[in-house]
C-alpha cells in the first residue's frame, strides 16, 4: 500500500512538473520590437496603462509577453538594429527572463517579399563569396551575444522569404538551387554557435498554401535544412492582396496551411508575425485572440507561439497595437491569453 502511494505521488509530481514545462515553455506570446532604441534615440516615451512611463521589454513583459524577437541589419544607417544595437536589446530581454528570437534579413535595411536588397558590402560577390560572408555575418553576430551570456532560442535565416533572398543571387524564381545553398550556409553557421537554437525560414502570406510548398519544396529538392516554418498572418494585407475576402478566411486558412506544412515537412511552426488595424482595437483584439486560441487548440501543439510585429510602431503605420504610445485593448489579447496559460 505505502508503495503504491509513493508511486501514485511521484506520479503527480511529475505531470504536474511536465505540466508547468509546457505552459511555461512551449508556447510564446512575443513581439517584435527592434525599433526599440530609435525610438528612444528620437525621445519618444512609452507608457503602461495607468500612464507609468515603462521602456519597451519592461512593458512587453507587464503585458504578459513571455518572448522578444530581434532583427539584425548588416551595415544599417545610424546603427540600428546592427548586432551591437541588438545585442543591447538582448541584454534587456535577458533581464526580464523573455526568450529571445534573432531574425537576419542579410540586407542593410528592409527585407520582406517585395524587396531583398544585397548589403552594400556585398554587392559584387560571386556566390561562392556572399555564401561565405552570410555565414560569417550569422557566426559573427551570434558569437557577440553568446560571448555576453545571450542564450537564443530561436533564428530566422532570412525574414519573409516568399521569393527567396539576395536578390538577384538568391531569388528563388530564377535561382532556387543558389537561395537553398545560402539558406543551408546560415543554418550551419547558427548551429556551429548555438547547437540547440531552432532554426527558421520565414515566408508571408500564412493563408497561402501554394507559396510554402513552392519554398519548401525547393529548398527540399536542393539539400537546404530548417528547423521550424515561420509564417506571416495579417488580414490586411491578405485581403488587399485579395487573397482572402474576411479575418476569417484569413484565420481559417492559415490554420489548415499550418496544419498541412506541418505534416508534409515534418516540422513544427510559428507565427513570428501578425498585426491587426490599430484603429478598430476591439476588432484587433478579438481576432487575435482567435488566432492564439486556434494556434494552441487546433494544430496539434506543433504551433508554438505567436508574435506581434512593432506593437509600440504608431504613425504611418497602420497595424500597431498603441496609441498616444500606450498600449490598446488590441494588446490585452495577449494579457488574457499569458493568465489562461499560467493557470
Amino acid at each position: 500500500m505505502k508503495n503504491k502511494l509513493l508511486i501514485t505521488i511521484l506520479l503527480c509530481a511529475f505531470v504536474t512538473t511536465a505540466a508547468t514545462a509546457q505552459q511555461t515553455g512551449e508556447f510564446w506570446l512575443g513581439a517584435d520590437i527592434s525599433g526599440t532604441t530609435e525610438l528612444e534615440a528620437r525621445g519618444v516615451k512609452l507608457y503602461n496603462n495607468n500612464g507609468e512611463i515603462r521602456e519597451n521589454t519592461a512593458l512587453m513583459k507587464e503585458l504578459g509577453l513571455n518572448a522578444v524577437r530581434l532583427r539584425v541589419w548588416v551595415n544599417p544607417r545610424g546603427g540600428f538594429s546592427n548586432m551591437h544595437d541588438v545585442l543591447e536589446m538582448a541584454k534587456r530581454a535577458r533581464y526580464y527572463d523573455m526568450a529571445i528570437m534573432i531574425d537576419f534579413h542579410y540586407s542593410d535595411w528592409w527585407a520582406d517579399p517585395g524587396k531583398q536588397p544585397i548589403p552594400a558590402a556585398w554587392q559584387y560577390f560571386k556566390y561562392d563569396e556572399m555564401k561565405y560572408a552570410l555565414a560569417e555575418h550569422t557566426r559573427e553576430t551570434l558569437q557577440l551575444l553568446k560571448s555576453n551570456g545571450i542564450d537564443v532560442k530561436w533564428v530566422q535565416v532570412g525574414n519573409e522569404t516568399t521569393h527567396g533572398f539576395l536578390w538577384p543571387t538568391g531569388r528563388a524564381e530564377e535561382n532556387m538551387e543558389q537561395y537553398a545553398g545560402l539558406t543551408d550556409a546560415g543554418y550551419q553557421a547558427v548551429k556551429s554557435v548555438y547547437p540547440d537554437a531552432v532554426c527558421i525560414v520565414h515566408l508571408d502570406g500564412g493563408c497561402d498554401a501554394a507559396r510554402y510548398d513552392f519554398i519548401f519544396d525547393g529548398l527540399r529538392k536542393y539539400g537546404a535544412r530548417w528547423d521550424m516554418i515561420g509564417l506571416s498572418v495579417y488580414p490586411y494585407w491578405d485581403m488587399d492582396a485579395g487573397l482572402t475576402k474576411s479575418e476569417d478566411e484569413t484565420l481559417s486558412k492559415a490554420i489548415d496551411n499550418i496544419n498541412r506544412i506541418q505534416q508534409k515537412y515534418g516540422c513544427e511552426t510559428m507565427i513570428v508575425e501578425t498585426g491587426v488595424l490599430v484603429r478598430e482595437p476591439a476588432k484587433g483584439k478579438a481576432f487575435l485572440k482567435k488566432l492564439i486560441g486556434a494556434t494552441r487548440q487546433q494544430t496539434n501543439g506543433k504551433c508554438r507561439g505567436v508574435f506581434y510585429w512593432a506593437p509600440e510602431l504608431e504613425g504611418h503605420y497602420p497595424l500597431g497595437a498603441f496609441q498616444n504610445h500606450r498600449p490598446t485593448e488590441i494588446m490585452d489579447a495577449f494579457s488574457e491569453a499569458a493568465v489562461s496559460e499560467n493557470k
